[in-house]
């Protein structure tokens, strides 16, 4: 396909507005219901997409890597579980921040287990990256916040379901791999609440938590938070088609900007002089380690 970088940064800001959108009803519906069942509702409408797409067109593909599939979904869903209970905790800008720390891990990762090389500049953005994980968690030396470990581990969970999908997708169609992710993100869901039902421990809330029957008026948010997830993923994978995966994402990180904005509408303050310090040094991270990619 011909290179058209003017509307992969399009395709690109498009996503990263409709992300943001979804962090904000994520934030929405958890002054109503855990952050657990908002991951099964924004896992069940995915995979009732995927599973229609698979109907119409069947999957073409090659498979035989079970494990890695598995693995790939469960990493994915356990991400996903600390990324949806930070925004319920923290301010959107400051989950979403932590979520982009996904690409300093995977360039560690793709380097340790795909054998990709890391030039001067990735590595640099790697160091500056940790910097800015430090700047955000304002990290004095003694101990951190339990949404800032769950932050890095949600970048480090991300990172692990974004380096398998480089060996997965030689031998499985890309909703194969989507659907192992959201089928895990629907079933783990379920699991969990049941389990909550006989367990409890303040520790795990971001994992154990009761079904609790939504609102009239959270039904609403919860086919906004599917929509906007289902169509943010869509443009994205159009961004990467049309343009250098380095361009491409360094402009996701509008994402962050996005969210600033739609979280202080939602009650959130401006973020202080630590975290935007923060934020930007992981922006400068994400675009010295996307060279690499180019």
């Amino acid at each position: 396909m011909k290179e058209n970088v003017s509307l992969g940064i399009k395709y690109m800001l498009i996503a990263s507005l409709l992300f943001a959108f979804m962090g904000a009803s994520a934030k929405e519906l958890s002054d109503s219901i855990s952050s657990v069942e908002v991951v099964f509702f924004r896992n069940l409408f995915g995979v009732v997409l995927i599973l229609f797409s698979i109907y119409r067109k069947p999957l073409v593909q090659e498979g035989g890597k079970p494990l890695l599939l598995i693995f790939r979904g469960m990493v994915g869903f356990i991400a996903l579980l600390m990324f949806f209970y930070n925004i319920s905790e923290i301010s959107l800008a400051e989950a979403m921040t932590f979520s982009k720390t996904s690409t300093i891990f995977t360039a560690i990762f793709a380097y340790i287990f795909v054998k990709e090389k890391l030039a001067f500049k990735g590595w640099l953005g790697v160091f500056i990256g940790f910097i800015g994980i430090l700047f955000i968690t304002k990290f004095d030396g003694s101990s951190l916040d339990k949404t800032d470990w769950l932050g890095i581990l949600c970048g480090v969970g991300a990172a692990l379901a974004y380096t398998s999908i480089r060996e997965l997708r030689k031998y499985y169609d890309s909703r194969a791999i989507v659907l192992s992710f959201m089928g895990i993100g629907t079933l783990g869901p379920l699991i969990l609440m049941i389990i909550s039902q006989f367990y409890t421990n303040p520790t795990f809330d971001f994992m154990l938590a009761s079904f609790v029957m939504p609102k009239s008026e959270d039904w609403i948010y919860i086919v906004f938070l599917g929509l906007f997830a289902t169509y943010a993923q869509i443009y994205m994978t159009k961004a990467y088609s049309c343009a250098k995966a380095g361009i491409i994402g360094t402009i996701s990180y509008a994402n962050i900007a996005f969210s600033i904005i739609l979280g202080m509408i939602l009650g959130d303050s401006f973020p202080d002089i630590w975290i935007v310090l923060g934020i930007l040094l992981i922006v400068v991270s994400g675009f010295l380690v996307s060279l690499k990619k180019d």
